[in-house]
């Protein structure tokens, strides 16, 4: 097999070890909102539990991509394709950290029951979920209408962190013995709008890695 071939059999292996990750990573954050809306510390434990093996798949695909350098010495696109791998990696373990978050959240509230049910922080984690799968397809895809997409939903997720923000004042400006809970789902809608910023990371990333120039999707 010629050097480019076995390039191409590595750089293969590498991203589907990325898309890998980028599955757990989506499990992880779902399992965390799931926890917090039923309080089940058991599932926050789970999240928390397994948050060493995708830290252990980054330092994976860094090792991998470090390699693809050292040894193939790529240039232009190849390069680019490579690069962004490795900060896509560390932006899924910077959203996997969050979902220990809010599983940590989901511990702190155990034995007590929410003040109103979970809606507008469900909503956030299912757009961010659903910007994180599309960030990930437009690396694989190398489509960066998909990439710039993710501004749209950014914002909508940053919408609905205002209205967590809004309801939950107004909740405590009525009734004080809920501030705490309160104070805690603020945080965990705030991990969720950063799960998002991560995506439009990753999204700026496939841009600049299609046609070599830079796009801020987080304004």
């Amino acid at each position: 097999m010629d050097t480019r071939s076995n390039f191409h059999l590595a750089l293969s292996e590498m991203q589907n070890n990325l898309s890998l990750m980028g599955k757990n990573v989506e499990e992880a954050i779902g399992q965390a909102v799931e926890s917090l809306s039923r309080i089940d510390v058991d599932l926050a434990q789970k999240v928390i539990d397994q948050d060493d093996r995708i830290d252990q798949a980054m330092l994976q695909i860094e090792e991998a991509c470090l390699s693809l350098i050292a040894l193939q010495q790529p240039m232009g696109s190849d390069l680019r394709v490579i690069g962004t791998a490795m900060k896509i990696a560390v932006d899924l373990e910077r959203i996997a950290d969050h979902a220990v978050d809010i599983a940590k959240i989901t511990i702190r509230l155990k034995g007590e029951q929410l003040a109103k049910p979970l809606i507008d922080i469900p909503k956030m984690a299912d757009i961010a979920l659903e910007m994180l799968r599309d960030s990930l397809i437009s690396y694989t895809e190398k489509n960066i209408h998909r990439a710039a997409a993710l501004a749209e939903k950014d914002d909508q997720v940053d919408r609905l962190y205002g209205t967590v923000m809004h309801d939950a004042l107004s909740l405590m400006s009525n009734d004080y013995s809920q501030n705490r809970q309160l104070v805690h789902l603020i945080q965990a809608a705030y991990w969720l709008e950063r799960v998002a910023d991560h995506t439009t990371n990753i999204g700026e990333g496939v841009i600049y890695m299609t046609i070599g120039k830079r796009k801020d999707l987080n304004i």
